[in-house]
């Protein structure tokens, strides 16, 4: 039989997606299924974390079949299988565990747990073979915004620094919540960013709030208050409410912040390599911002396609081969943990 590299198998269940994939070597996407439960949870305007998990259970077992098929895999054939292990719904994420544990066991393959934000962070190393550590990382998500400075791929704390996170609402949660408040529905990212297109952001001008000076923290709460009172105004005086406007003036200051916040981690760090990742990287508005950027301070920037900013399996498998090239594994006491840190 001939070589077919390294292959592990990915498997990702932190939220609304129930995701496998096969990857080669780190760089090489054999498959990615993805089955995502947007229309499951938008009647109800986001994710209901016992429905998402009843729903990872329905369709796991499947998904994995098909992201073997995709690849043209034996389950004999694979290396390694990389899961998930927080943080995100912790319902959720014990089906995807459970499911990878039992494979590992049956198979006699090695099992590694992936942080999920590190798995979102070597998303762009699929596309980007030039891509290579150090570099700064900014991921941008539902549950979390953050600056991380990488030096080395085998996900230990000593190759990873985060230099700065969401202190209350993550950009991504701050988008679903301003964009049920306008009537958008679920979920709320990719409907602003739409509309905004059509919105002028200086008919709707809200604060940038930067913390305390030399901070790389993020805070998106009090944006989210402030869009609710300026509507709420607005109402009250029996005034027009533009929902592009404000669509295009929130999504204005959020990505003033996000990029202030980028030019000082790279102007801290030095680097001369950036990687924009996350739920929220695949927005239009967010992506152009940091080329422009990036071309003016002469960074070089790496963005994953939109389907790897999204949650996906491919992104866990690669971090996954990262990890186990590095010696990292883990035994079959491996649990999930919802809010597991960087």
């Amino acid at each position: 039989m001939a070589d077919k590299g390294l292959l592990i198998l990915g498997i990702e269940t932190s939220c609304d997606e129930t995701a496998a994939s096969v990857v080669r070597d780190g760089r090489t996407a054999l498959s990615n299924v993805i089955a995502s439960q947007i229309d499951v949870h938008k009647v109800f305007g986001g994710v209901v974390p016992e429905i998402a998990s009843r729903h990872h259970l329905q369709l796991i077992n499947g998904v994995v079949d098909a992201a073997l098929n995709e690849a043209s895999i034996e389950r004999d054939e694979i290396d390694a299988i990389a899961v998930t292990k927080g943080p995100g719904l912790v319902g959720a994420i014990l089906i995807g565990l459970a499911t990878a544990k039992a494979m590992a066991y049956a198979l006699g393959k090695p099992l590694i747990g992936v942080h999920h934000i590190f798995g979102h962070i070597c998303a762009a190393l699929i596309e980007h073979p030039e891509l290579e550590p150090p570099f700064l990382a900014l991921v941008v998500s539902g549950g979390h915004t953050s600056l991380v400075d990488i030096r080395g791929l085998s996900g230990g704390p000593g190759e990873m620094t985060v230099l700065g996170s969401t202190r209350d609402d993550a950009a991504g949660e701050a988008y679903d919540k301003v964009a049920r408040v306008l009537g958008l529905g679920y979920p709320g990212g990719p409907k602003i960013d739409a509309i905004a297109k059509d919105g002028d952001p200086g008919n709707a001008v809200f604060k940038r709030v930067m913390l305390e000076d030399g901070s790389l923290d993020f805070s998106f709460s009090g944006l989210k208050t402030g869009v609710l009172n300026y509507i709420n105004t607005k109402r009250q005086a029996g005034l027009p409410v533009r929902e592009a406007d404000v669509a295009a003036g929130f999504q204005a200051t959020v990505i003033d912040i996000l990029a202030a916040k980028t030019r000082a981690a790279l102007a801290k760090t030095g680097r001369g390599t950036l990687v924009l990742a996350g739920g929220v990287a695949a927005n239009s508005a967010l992506r152009e911002r940091m080329r422009l950027d990036s071309e003016e301070t002469g960074t070089k920037l790496f963005v994953p396609s939109p389907v790897y900013c999204t949650d996906n399996a491919a992104m866990i498998a690669c971090a996954g081969y990262y990890m186990y090239a590095s010696g990292v594994t883990d035994d079959l006491s491996l649990d999930a943990c919802a809010a597991l840190p960087l």
